[in-house]
């Protein structure tokens, strides 16, 4: 099982999100699960791949030569795939992975997880879209797709493809779920 996880790479946020991320890398690693990433060594994506290492799980990081230029890049990944964009990055990503978990993050993180999100209602692919959220950062993001359905902007069956958890555990189970 190959688990993306779409996160921050802020180095300006709270610990316990990192610490969230590291608790999230170390449960997959205990499922003997691989993590694809997107191959940063900062902030939440570095803690969810070390969590992943430090518990005997593979790490695939992703990332674009550009990122590796400014030392962006988390060289302790068991496999680091350098690619030329953002766009091949995310394309590479979907195919290599089972399942999405999205934690908190910015703008990045958002732009991933409804990419991957639209291209399951699209069915470009079937796999799991997993909010990750015990901390409720996304709870406006929540009540606004909900009005964004009962506008008509968000189509009967989009929303039920995400799934919202706010446990580790909760969130890997939804993971092996079809």
């Amino acid at each position: 099982m190959r688990i993306s996880v779409f996160c921050s790479s802020s180095p300006t946020i709270a610990s316990k999100y990192v610490d969230l991320a590291t608790e999230l890398g170390v449960a997959i690693g205990e499922r003997g699960w691989n993590l694809v990433s997107g191959g940063g060594h900062i902030s939440m994506m570095g803690a969810v791949a070390r969590g992943v290492r430090s518990s005997g799980g593979h790490t695939i990081g992703v990332i674009p030569q550009a990122l590796v230029d400014i030392e962006f890049a988390d060289h302790d990944s068991d496999e680091l795939l350098i690619v030329n964009s953002m766009r091949e990055r995310k394309g590479k990503i979907e195919e290599l992975a089972d399942a999405f978990i999205t934690l908190p993050g910015g703008p990045g993180t958002l732009e991933e997880l409804f990419e991957i999100w639209v291209g399951r209602f699209l069915k470009f692919h079937d796999k799991p879209v997993i909010i990750l959220d015990p901390f409720d950062l996304y709870g406006p993001l929540r009540e606004l797709i909900d009005h964004l359905e009962v506008e008509g902007f968000v189509k009967p069956g989009q929303r039920e493809l995400l799934h919202w958890c706010s446990s580790v555990e909760e969130a890997l189970a939804v993971a092996l779920s079809p």
